[in-house]
């Protein structure tokens, strides 16, 4: 039996949830939430409000418009 590996943004999520002790159901929540709709700021605000790494907040962030967009 072979596993397929995740790729692209949710190939973070394992370590997302480790480091910052939240599911990534909660920080889509709060990305879907937050008042700003631009990519990079919210990737900004995920840094700078919740202490989180460039690359880990852009994942999170692609990855959740990338899902409201239908993708």
């Amino acid at each position: 039996m072979t596993e397929t590996a995740v790729k692209g943004p949710a190939s973070y999520f394992p370590s997302i949830e480790k480091k910052y002790g939240r599911a990534i159901a909660e920080w889509q929540e709060l990305i879907r939430a937050a008042p700003p709709s631009k990519h990079m700021e919210l990737v900004g605000w995920l840094k700078a409000e919740h202490g989180m790494g460039h690359g880990h907040a852009n994942a999170l962030v692609a990855h959740t418009l990338a899902e409201a967009r239908g993708r």
